[in-house]
């Protein structure tokens, strides 16, 4: 789902970094309206979870593989304009760190999951989701989120002049589907999962319970660093739904990566062993997206304050 530098003609990728830096902008600004100080611990988990639910890769068909994006997830517990901060914060550590998306390419991939992929997950619980269509709207929320950032990202693609054969966008689209169906599915099973920790864990109930919120960061944590570093020894080395599109079109040699860390590609490079190697970069980045979602969530807050 990630965009790589090189697959976006230089105008594209250029409109969407100025269409992305005032709209996250904006989002901030909307997040401070209902934001509740006492909430900022939650943003950094949540979104340290999201980054670590990224990593794992599960096959969607034939030498495919999906993700668990998390933006609907975000936006079921944080409200769409928070989501939208945390989930930016997170696209722009996996750019800079794990060179996961393009540098030049993070106000494409900004907008299709941090900004169009959250809405969209979240309009159908926005209307259904505080009745007894619940249920449903978290699923149709989670399927819909991907399904809307991967459209966009196949139309910034199809802008810049990428050439798609009909039978290969065909079955580049329907394996998205598949990837968005487990999404919804994966997103309703966590969602229950949390209610049960603790009621009224979706926002729209407008019920936060703070004695149970300790429990639930422990153990949303606690499925953090599991997933960080274990899950991520278990994930298909696989390529994505967008990868796999790049290699049947050939426009993987187009790849540019723009700079190199000690963690590209999710491994710390300066150990010799390959399992240590990505249990280290996955645990490096769960403790820097919970730090960076913290620093943003008390600016916000101090924002508001003033």
């Amino acid at each position: 789902m990630h965009i790589p530098d090189g697959f976006l003609a230089t105008p594209v990728w250029a409109a969407t970094d100025v269409i992305a830096l005032p709209a996250v902008a904006y989002t901030a600004r909307r997040a401070q309206r209902a934001f509740d100080e006492a909430r900022v611990p939650l943003l950094g988990v949540l979104g340290a979870f999201v980054f670590a639910a990224q990593m794992i890769n599960f096959p969607v068909g034939p030498g495919t593989t999906g993700h668990l994006v998390g933006g609907a997830l975000l936006s079921f517990t944080l409200g769409p304009a928070a989501a939208s901060v945390v989930m930016t914060a997170i696209l722009s550590i996996q750019a800079l760190v794990f060179q996961d998306g393009g540098v030049l390419a993070l106000g494409a991939n900004t907008i299709n999951m941090a900004l169009l992929g959250v809405l969209a997950g979240y309009l159908p619980f926005a209307l259904w989701g505080g009745g007894r269509f619940r249920r449903l709207a978290i699923f149709a929320g989670g399927t819909l989120s991907v399904l809307v950032s991967a459209l966009a990202a196949l139309s910034e693609l199809l802008v810049s002049g990428v050439k798609m054969p009909l039978p290969v966008l065909g079955l580049s689209l329907a394996l998205f589907l598949v990837s968005a169906v487990l999404e919804g599915a994966i997103t309703l099973a966590i969602m229950e999962a949390l209610a049960r920790i603790q009621p009224g864990a979706a926002r729209a109930e407008r019920e936060f319970a703070r004695p149970g919120w300790p429990r639930a960061l422990a153990m949303v944590s606690l499925a953090a660093l599991v997933l960080a570093s274990v899950g991520v020894l278990l994930a298909s080395a696989a390529p994505d739904g967008l990868e796999r599109l790049g290699e049947q079109i050939g426009i993987n040699s187009k790849v540019r990566t723009l700079i190199h860390t000690p963690l590209s590609n999710y491994r710390a490079a300066f150990l010799h062993s390959d399992a240590l190697g990505k249990a280290a970069a996955g645990l490096a980045g769960v403790a820097l997206v919970y730090c960076a979602c913290l620093v943003v969530g008390r600016m916000v807050a101090r924002s508001r304050s003033l």
